[in-house]
Parts: structure tokens; C-alpha cells; sequence
């Protein structure tokens, strides 16, 4: 813990925000971070728990010793900080840009709207760390003679990479990409998480050993198959990037798009690179001057507001199904879980114009182009209440209502064809491997992340990663000194 009358005494503070109208004229990441000692005060808040609810399966998927690194901030420990969060954490610097802290939503301070700010403070240990030297490479004393194969470069798959590598196994990473990352890289903003800090980790892990394939598109360029007869295993680490089917009328009008798209390229002109790839190809998709709706109320419809306001757009309208929700939860029925509550990202705050309740009836245009969004009220159960249709106008609209798997080609493809690789019940390209050894039916192979679990967190990821990590090595060497 920290301070043991820290809670009682100090208000709790969070990075604040470039003013709006600042920040949306470039893709930087806006946060102002805070002094070391107001990172100290704040870590000096986490109070004496009898059981602390932030690190345990209701709030930390990685189980970050939240406490722990909070008493060790407090007292200035930043090393040992450092080396503590690390021990749960492949890339606190992430986790601590990008992840929606359901451990804040479980701090007991939570019962009183005042949580420690837990997120700010392993965002500030992460940086700090790079700041003084204490992120280098840390190769293995030995190598086992195993090699292991990676497909995917994400959050799960950089984890297992780095597990492995410390273990003493060669590691290869294959991404069918230009540059390692996955979807940290190509689908979440850089006002978000700059991709400096994945190039960063990257240069350590190939200090460690590992090394990284890019452009390498697997089950096209290479098979699986080629990869099972080559390594002593191999991990299936793709993407959830396939976006949920609509059947809007109106769907194949110039100016509609999936959103996934759209932010790839955007992400893709920042970083120097074609906007065009193997698994991206569309026309450039710009938003400057339109009036642009986003249908979906999730954190990839947020980012598209985000960028169409960086792109100049002249107006932005999200369309959410879902009934707003109240302001405020109720405590006592929810705590420690993640509560339904009216949340107001920094994309939306910069201007969004909000419809909750409004269901997408149809994208209308003329001689085959957008110009507007047909949408409804709807009731409780979600159905179309008759006549409160009304239209939006709209010159560009995306689609962000959430992802039902891998890509069906490379990867997937090969799996369900020559492979005949398990897949869920739900109908997707999920592949079907449980969470404690990671196997899939295909032998050597295993998987990971979102293509086990379904779309998921930057967290969810992470953990996943470790653990199939840790299943391989241990069915490689009869035992493993690696974390569950």
C-alpha cells in the first residue's frame, strides 16, 4: 500500500488533455503527463485493502500487483517498480495508454467515485523506466535448441515472443505486415499510443534474440504446414479483424465503409507507408470537409470520431443502439464489476454529436453516392418504434459494430481447408483451443488472443500470450520456470 492516510488526505488526479480544439490538429498523443512527485501522491492513495479487488480476476486480466507497485512509487522505488509491474506485464507502456483499467472500476476507493489512479500511475512507471535505462534487452544465459514459430505480431503474440525468447528458445515472428505490431500498430490511432513505442520494444526483444519476419503473409506466402514441419511448435497469435456482417440497404454506396479500414490508413499515411496493403485494399478514405456518421458505440467508433476530426470534418454523428445509460451505477449491485455508466471519450468530447436508442434503418444516396443515414428510435427490446424515422445527412459513414474473427484468408483459410483445424460454435473463425495449455487439434500447433478468445483487450491479449508461453515451453522441456 501506500501511505496509510494517503486516501483520506490526497485528491485523486489524473494526466490531464490537450484543450480540444488543440489537439485535433494533429495525431500526437495529447495527455500532459504529471511530475514525479504528483505520480507519488497519487500512488500514495492505494489504502490497505483487505482484499484487493484491482489485481484479482474482477479487475487486472494480466493480475498486475497493483498495490505492490503503488507502495514501491510512493517511496520512489521506480527500478523496483518497474521490475514489479514488469513481472505480470510484457508492455506496461501500452496497457497503461490503451486499456479501459476495469482495475480502476474494481479499486475499493470506486465505492466512493474516487479510485486511485491506477492507470495514470503504471503509465508513469513504464515511461520513467525507459526514461532511466531500466528497459533493456535481457537474453537468456542459455539456448534450449527449440525453435518456436509465431504467427501474428499483436499484443499476445509480442508477449509469447518475448516469453519464449527469455527462455531460451529461437523465436521467430511472422507478420504479414510491413512492420511488427499487428493491430497496435495498424488499428488503434497514434493519438492514442504513438508506434514509437512498439518500435522500442521491438529493438529489445531482437536484443533478446528474437527475430521478426515482416511481410510475410502465412498461409499464403508460407503455409502453415511449412511452419509445423520446420519448428517444435508454433502459435497461432492472429487478430480479431474481421468485421460483424451487415445487411444495411445502402451498404454498397460510395462513402460507406467498415471502419477498420479507414483507421489502417490513416495509421498507415502517419507511418510513412502505402495506404494500400494485402489484407487493407480500398480507395483513400478521407474525411476532411464531410459530414460523417459512425455507426457503433464502442472503442473502434471512438477512434474514428477521433480521426475524422483530425481529418477536418465538419461534423460528426455516432449512432448507438444501445439506451443511454444512467450517469451514475449502482454501487452496491455492480462493485467490483464494470458497471454500465455514461462514459464520454476524449474523441467524442471533442465535438460528437451523440444519438442513443437510434437504430440504422439504411444508407441512402443518389446515382450510387452516400448522402444521408436513414435511422429510428427504438424501444427497449431494440425494435423499430413506427414513425420517428429521420435522416442524417452524411457524405462518409462507417460501420463499428465489432468483429467476428480472424481474416478468412492466408491463415484461416489453410486451417479450415488442408488442416481441418476446431473452430467455435459461434459460427466464426475462432479457433478452439482451451486456456490452460493453449493446444488446438492440429499437433504443435497452438493459439492465442483474440483468435481464441473473440475480440478482446489490449490485457486480454497480453495474458493469453504468457500463458500459452508457458505451455509451450513446458511441453518442450518437460517444465518451465516461466509466470502463469
Amino acid at each position: 500500500m501506500g501511505k496509510v492516510t494517503g486516501f483520506l488526505e490526497i485528491d485523486r488526479q489524473v494526466q490531464k488533455y490537450q484543450p480540444a480544439s488543440d489537439r485535433i490538429r494533429h495525431f500526437r498523443e495529447f495527455t500532459l503527463p504529471m511530475s514525479d512527485k504528483e505520480v507519488e501522491k497519487q500512488a500514495a492513495r492505494c489504502m490497505d485493502c483487505g482484499i484487493p479487488y484491482c489485481h484479482g480476476p474482477t479487475g487486472c486480466p494480466v493480475h498486475n500487483q497493483i498495490p505492490d507497485w503503488n507502495d514501491l512509487v510512493y517511496n520512489g522505488d521506480w527500478e523496483n517498480a518497474i521490475r514489479n509491474l514488469h513481472s505480470t506485464n510484457n508492455f506496461p507502456e501500452w496497457t497503461g495508454r490503451i486499456c479501459p483499467a476495469p482495475c480502476e472500476e474494481a479499486c475499493t476507493l470506486n465505492l466512493e467515485d474516487i479510485p486511485v489512479a491506477i492507470k495514470t500511475v503504471e503509465q508513469a512507471i513504464a515511461d520513467k523506466a525507459y526514461e532511466l535505462g531500466f528497459v533493456r534487452p535481457f537474453p537468456p544465459e542459455k539456448k534450449t535448441g527449440k525453435t518456436v514459430a509465431i504467427i501474428g505480431s499483436g499484443p499476445s503474440g509480442m508477449a509469447a515472443a518475448q516469453q519464449l525468447g527469455r527462455a531460451g528458445h529461437e523465436v521467430h515472428v511472422y507478420e504479414r505486415e510491413s512492420k511488427p505490431g499487428g493491430l497496435m500498430r495498424y488499428g488503434i490511432p497514434d493519438f492514442k499510443m504513438e508506434k514509437h513505442t512498439i518500435d522500442r520494444r521491438v529493438e529489445q526483444m531482437q536484443g533478446e534474440g528474437v527475430t521478426f519476419f515482416c511481410g510475410v503473409h502465412v498461409g499464403v506466402d508460407k503455409t502453415v504446414e511449412e511452419l509445423l514441419s520446420s519448428y517444435d511448435a508454433v502459435l497461432y497469435c492472429g487478430g480479431s479483424e474481421k468485421p460483424r456482417p451487415s445487411d444495411l440497404p445502402g451498404r454498397n454506396l460510395v462513402g460507406v465503409h467498415d471502419a477498420m479500414p479507414y483507421l489502417v490508413q490513416q495509421n498507415r499515411r502517419i507511418g510513412g507507408e502505402d495506404i494500400q496493403s494485402v489484407a487493407w485494399p480500398s480507395e483513400p478514405i478521407l474525411a476532411g470537409g464531410k459530414h460523417v456518421v459512425v455507426v457503433g458505440g464502442g472503442d473502434t467508433a471512438s477512434d474514428c470520431v477521433g480521426t475524422a476530426f483530425r481529418q477536418g470534418a465538419v461534423r460528426v454523428t455516432q449512432l448507438d443502439i444501445r439506451p443511454q445509460p444512467p450517469e451514475k451505477e449502482d454501487k452496491l449491485t455492480v462493485w467490483p464489476y464494470w458497471a454500465t455508466k455514461m462514459r464520454t471519450s476524449s474523441s467524442q468530447a471533442e465535438g460528437a454529436e451523440r444519438e442513443f436508442q437510434v437504430a440504422t434503418l439504411e444508407f441512402i444516396g443518389e446515382d450510387g453516392v452516400l448522402t444521408g443515414v436513414k435511422c429510428c428510435e427504438v424501444d427497449e427490446a431494440r425494435k423499430p418504434i413506427a414513425g420517428t424515422e429521420f435522416v442524417i445527412r452524411a457524405d462518409l459513414a462507417f460501420i463499428a459494430i465489432g468483429f467476428s474473427g480472424p481474416a478468412e484468408t492466408g491463415v484461416a483459410t489453410e486451417l479450415d481447408g488442408r488442416l481441418a483445424i476446431n473452430t467455435d460454435r459461434r459460427g466464426s473463425t475462432n479457433v478452439v483451443a482451451n486456456d490452460r495449455d493453449y493446444r488446438t487439434n492440429v499437433d504443435k500447433l497452438y493459439a492465442a488472443g483474440d483468435v481464441r478468445r473473440g475480440q478482446s483487450l489490449v490485457v486480454w491479449a497480453i495474458r493469453e500470450g504468457r500463458q500459452a508461453a508457458r505451455a509451450i515451453d513446458e511441453a518442450l522441456m518437460g517444465a518451465t520456470l516461466l509466470p502463469r
